[in-house]
């Protein structure tokens, strides 16, 4: 029976990594779905921008409190679990604190290091739940939140509070355990958890097993969890802001991709000999579902933090309209789940009636974009908001003739005068003259 741990331990390992690796494999799917895009740029500009964006979280120093309590979460995050694969490793082989005897000194400061981050980052939990419940941060009450967007961001924090409460606590029982059975080996005092340990002082060897077993079941169980919880999670982005960031567009800011269709429609219209005898003409013109959208639009919806940093910093959504960037993003994931889940019911997609504009997105938001990029400079791993905007509004402009008579009498002076104001082009320096006769 004393292998009985090691095999559950196992089965819950493999269940875990399989479910895991199932819902990546559908992300990436989904990902997969949308069409080519040509990112340009060299890798060495990749790596810079990966660097700088993802992993020196460059664009969170714009607020340096706000960017030094995630800058704890997120070491926090990355070195604690290096504590995982000792426990892995325990769990595998029933063996009890593996790595304790061989790293001797450097083990009870690994450990110490683990507590006094575990610490900051329960501290830092506790601080983001304030901001978000208690102080109600503008952009964390926004509506666009309602519902599961505002629960799923308070379960990551309650569930990290928990998971580095269970690391404290077992080892705090462990101290104790150590003075009260021999075969439990001796790894020095605990800067944190040994301030913890009195607690425990009066239970019994028996009790104090029981309890450090549940805390270390349950740290790992969690860990388990919390892995599988990500995909269906904003928190996805822990593991997508890498990839994100180093496939973040690198054209001039501002910059829009053209669309070579039109061009070269403009151009056969004017050299009609250029014109190739087996040109084809576009079924669609821009998008209207999220599989017309490029796999770059599709990795960034899944990469959304929902921060709200987009939505702050856009001069349409302070004014009052109905537009918030990171409300495309969060209807783009939406719709791309949707999308996903019917192809894998179906083997392929079957028409449900139903696309991300119109059903999700709506024109009026839509038409509110000034495309001034702010959401765009404001994203901490390079999310592009306006990129979908602008291919859904190429979609209504150029596939369902939708515009606004404000938009078409500019188009319409745009074809006939070359400028976007009602008179002609030889007309255009006459203030001039009557600057003279001042």
């Amino acid at each position: 029976m004393a292998i009985l741990p090691q095999l559950l331990f196992v089965c819950c390992s493999l269940g875990a990594v399989y479910l895991f690796t199932y819902n990546i494999t559908q992300i990436r799917r989904n990902i997969l779905l949308g069409k080519d895009e040509e990112l340009g740029g060299t890798t060495a500009q990749r790596w810079k921008q990966m660097t700088l964006l993802a992993l020196g979280q460059k664009k969170m120093f714009a607020n340096m409190p706000v960017a030094l309590l995630h800058l704890i979460l997120y070491v926090g995050f990355i070195i604690i679990n290096i504590e995982v694969i000792e426990i892995v490793l325990d769990g595998v082989l029933g063996t009890h604190r593996l790595f304790a005897s061989s790293l001797g000194s450097l083990y009870t400061a690994l450990i110490n290091s683990f507590e006094v981050l575990a610490l900051l980052v329960l501290v830092a939990c506790v601080v983001f739940l304030v901001r978000r419940n208690v102080l109600k941060i503008k952009r964390f009450i926004s509506s666009d939140l309602n519902g599961w967007p505002r629960s799923d961001a308070n379960y990551i924090l309650i569930a990290e509070i928990i998971l580095m409460s269970l690391f404290i606590i077992m080892n705090a029982v462990d101290l104790n355990l150590q003075l009260v059975n021999n075969h439990y080996p001796t790894t020095g005092s605990f800067v944190i958890s040994g301030l913890v340990a009195p607690i425990f002082e009066q239970y019994s060897a028996s009790t104090l097993y029981t309890i450090e077993r549940t805390c270390w079941w349950l740290h790992i169980l969690g860990i388990f969890a919390f892995l599988n919880y990500l995909p269906y999670s904003k928190h996805l982005h822990i593991m997508l802001a890498f990839p994100n960031s180093y496939y973040g567009r690198l054209m001039p800011v501002g910059q829009m991709n053209n669309m070579p269709v039109i061009q070269n429609e403009v151009l056969y219209a004017m050299q009609p000999e250029l014109a190739p005898s087996n040109a084809v003409t576009p079924n669609q013109f821009g998008a209207k579902d999220v599989q017309d959208l490029s796999w770059k639009n599709l990795m960034d919806a899944y990469s959304c933090t929902e921060c709200g940093r987009c939505s702050s910093a856009c001069p349409a959504h302070i004014t009052g309209k109905l537009l918030s960037p990171r409300k495309i993003m969060m209807d783009t994931r939406d719709r791309l789940t949707v999308v996903g889940k019917n192809i894998s019911k179906n083997k392929t997609f079957v028409d449900d009636g139903k696309s991300l504009l119109h059903d999700y997105i709506t024109v009026e938001e839509l038409r509110a974009c000034t495309t001034c990029n702010a959401c765009v400079e404001a994203c901490p791993v390079s999310i592009s908001p306006l990129s979908i905007i602008v291919e859904l509004r190429r979609h209504l402009i150029l596939d369902s003739s939708s515009a606004p008579q404000e938009w078409n009498s500019m188009f319409s002076n745009v074809e006939n005068n070359a400028a976007p104001w009602k008179f002609a082009a030889n007309d255009r320096d006459a203030w001039v003259t009557e600057l003279k006769e001042v």
